[in-house]
């Protein structure tokens, strides 16, 4: 009966809003802060409620793929996390058959901090858990200047270890060189990447004039598998991953 009352009350409440006219009179806002407190009180029937999916949810996301051997985190304009990322898809070209002159991934593209230890799936997966794959694409020099001049204009973004540049303190590339050698204006630059770029996006523009584009599309050309790939391979050489602020990106 109690029931009944309440749905007669709310189909009451609902024909009323439809004859009338309402306007909102005033807005209230409270916070309420998730913590600790929340922890000490867990419901005996949602644990047991949620323990079949928590298995096959750990399943999935607590294999171990490596070991890292510092906390890193993504950041303008180098960081450590954006770094790594960067080299390891100029490391995954090795299994398209390319060689590429550098690597690029965006800091948009990064979405959670590695931890420092023990490495899983599911860290991976936090970190890049868009549907991004691995691309390869070749610019000119005066079009790699150009992207470089766009990553200058947001304060940087990931670039691998063969690329030092300096920009200035209003997003201006100063100076670049690849290799050791300044861009050369005249020849191609191989390009290591995600496809999620090639179509200029993140303000990367320049890509969009990319030729000889690599860009196979199969799940297993994520850039999530292609990480995982590169801890697997540290691992074996019995290596912790590791990367540091080198300088790639400086402001003057």
């Amino acid at each position: 009966m109690q029931t009944r009352n309440i749905l007669l009350a709310l189909t009451a409440v609902v024909l009323a809003s439809c004859a009338k006219h309402y306007e909102v009179a005033g807005i209230e806002r409270t916070r309420i802060v998730v913590d600790s407190r929340y922890d000490s009180g867990i419901p005996a029937e949602a644990t047991a409620l949620l323990a079949p999916y928590k298995q096959k949810v750990d399943s999935v996301m607590g294999p171990v793929v490596g070991e890292s051997a510092r906390y890193m985190r993504a950041g303008r304009p180098e960081s450590e996390l954006s770094n790594l990322l960067a080299d390891i898809m100029v490391w995954g070209g090795k299994d398209y058959g390319e060689t590429p002159d550098f690597g690029v991934y965006n800091m948009g593209g990064i979405r959670a901090d590695l931890p420092k230890g023990k490495v899983t799936y599911g860290d991976v997966l936090d970190i890049a858990p868009f549907e991004n794959k691995i691309a390869f694409t070749t610019l000119s020099g005066a079009e790699v200047l150009e992207l470089l001049g766009q990553m200058a204009a947001v304060g940087g973004e990931g670039i691998s270890g063969s690329v030092r540049m300096v920009i200035s303190r209003d997003g201006r590339l100063l100076r670049a060189t690849i290799g050791g050698e300044p861009v050369d204006a005249a020849r191609d630059y191989r390009i290591a990447t995600i496809d999620y770029l090639l179509g200029g996006s993140d303000k990367m523009s320049a890509f969009k004039k990319g030729r000889n584009v690599n860009s196979p599309q199969e799940v297993s050309n994520n850039s999530r598998f292609i990480i995982m790939n590169y801890f697997r391979e540290q691992t074996r050489q019995g290596k912790a991953v590791d990367a540091q602020i080198e300088g790639r990106v400086t402001v003057e």
